[in-house]
């Protein structure tokens, strides 16, 4: 039903992990697909190389169907239906929406950095952990980023024995 309501989804549904992106790269074949590209194949291999379950993941758009941002309840009814331990936030934009969707919560934090999903922080909301890398796609262009975005996923080994 989600999908029925626009929701953009890919991956394995239940999975321990959830990515949430709000900026359509290039190769998400115009908003309608996700994670199809270069940043794609780069999460998966960190979630290898972290010792995930190689297809225990899922991604969401913080865009709908419609090119629009996704409306924060849906995105809350998303993640709830989804039931992620961790919930990594690919890009600003979608962090923007999250922090919509979640202000309750976020703003009952005490760390400032954990309430504003500063990238690289690690929010614990919800029972879930959640950490914004902030711009994950563009730092495959440049090798120092790809080294800050590899530390900031290092923070987020699997809460249960590896796989």
């Amino acid at each position: 039903a989600l999908v029925n309501q626009g929701v953009i989804l890919c991956g394995n549904a239940f999975s321990t992990v959830l990515f949430l992106k709000g900026d359509p790269g290039p190769q998400d074949g115009n908003g309608k697909t996700l994670f199809t590209g270069p940043d794609g194949k780069a999460l998966q291999a960190s979630l290898r190389a972290l010792g995930y379950d190689p297809a225990g993941w899922c991604g969401v758009a913080s865009w709908n169907t419609q090119g629009e941002s996704l409306d924060p309840t849906l995105l809350r009814q998303t993640i709830a239906a989804l039931d992620p331990q961790t919930v990594i936030i690919v890009d600003d934009t979608a962090a923007a929406v999250m922090r919509e969707a979640y202000a309750e919560e976020l703003s009952a934090l005490d760390d400032f950095s954990c309430a504003m999903l500063q990238p690289g922080a690690i929010a614990y909301i919800c029972g879930m952990r959640v950490m914004n890398l902030g711009g994950f796609e563009a730092s495959l262009n440049d090798a120092h980023e790809k080294q800050i975005m590899w530390a900031r996923l290092k923070e987020l080994p699997p809460e249960v024995a590896p796989y």
